[in-house]
């Protein structure tokens, strides 16, 4: 199945058969659902999904899981395929983790809901499973939301109702993928968090402001009051452009915010009456002139 055809039906089989059996955030939806569904599998009969996008599992974390199962058992099933080339075998769609830790366990049986997709629809289930785990970091949840829109053609406002996150939520951390990569870094590290992050977007210097507020410990809102001073203190252009954003309507600043998030480029856009206006995309290097081309060339 293309990924075209995919995105017209929605969020996919895949999602809606996943969120049918189970929370993707706590246990499974029912109990008639769990018995009707549930198999038990020999644990050497299931393999992980190489296309899995979480490619670290914490050791530590891990072996407390371990033990717990070893304990209690598998408590939630893991979402399975048969596997596409290995006739016998199942292939993991959602629960690589618990796969891992029942392992270490010696578990010999786990148990499974067996499904039939595709290839698109399991990197798709995979992506959303992973976007619920509470441990992303705001950059890895925002490129999450990106590739979900990007590969399967869903919007800000499906994206929001299937998740039942805000649509604000998901447009604030699309934004800062608009950031240079260092100070995305800083966030991953967990050195700036996702507030102190959308307070640089508007930002010339965002990498050395990023670096005060770490070596002065400012909160989130020390730090949008100097970049607030900043911009007030710059050139005459630089207060004209920050007025006429300001008076900008809800939509166009979406629309700004949306297509930032999609170039990893500041992107202004400027209405002159009724006759159209003005398009601004500002790149930091020639990498990104360069990435900006192929875009507009229709390069991937």
């Amino acid at each position: 199945m293309s990924d075209n055809k995919l995105a017209k039906r929605g969020l996919g089989r895949g999602l809606s058969a996943l969120m049918a059996d189970m929370d993707l955030d706590g246990g499974p939806a029912g109990p008639a659902a769990a018995t009707r569904d549930r198999t038990l599998v020999p644990i050497e009969q299931i393999t992980a999904n190489p296309d899995q996008p979480r490619r670290s599992f914490d050791p530590e974390a891990l072996q407390e899981l371990a033990a717990s199962l070893k304990q209690r058992g598998v408590l939630q099933p893991l979402i399975v395929r048969p596997h596409p080339q290995d006739k016998g075998l199942y292939q993991i769609v959602a629960g690589e983790r618990r796969w891992r830790a029942a392992q270490m366990a010696q578990l010999h049986d786990i148990p499974v809901i067996i499904r039939e997709m595709s290839d698109t629809e399991v990197l798709e289930v995979a992506i959303i499973e992973n976007i619920q785990r509470a441990d992303l970091n705001a950059i890895e949840e925002a490129a999450s939301f990106r590739q979900l829109m990007e590969r399967f053609g869903h919007t800000q406002e499906r994206l929001a109702e299937a998740l039942n996150k805000s649509r604000s939520h998901i447009a604030n951390l699309l934004r800062l993928l608009s950031l240079p990569d260092s100070v995305q870094d800083m966030v991953k590290t967990g050195k700036l968090s996702a507030g102190h992050a959308r307070a640089l977007i508007t930002a010339q210097n965002a990498p050395q402001l990023a670096q005060k507020i770490v070596e002065k410990g400012l909160s989130v809102r020390d730090t949008e009051e100097m970049v607030r001073n900043l911009d007030q203190s710059g050139t005459k252009p630089a207060r004209k452009s920050s007025a006429r954003a300001h008076d900008k309507d809800a939509d166009t600043r979406a629309l700004e915010a949306d297509l930032s998030a999609h170039l990893k480029m500041k992107v202004d856009i400027t209405h002159v009456g009724t006759e159209g206006g003005h398009l601004t995309v500002t790149y930091r290097d020639l990498d990104q002139l360069d990435r900006l081309c192929q875009l507009l060339g229709g390069q991937s």
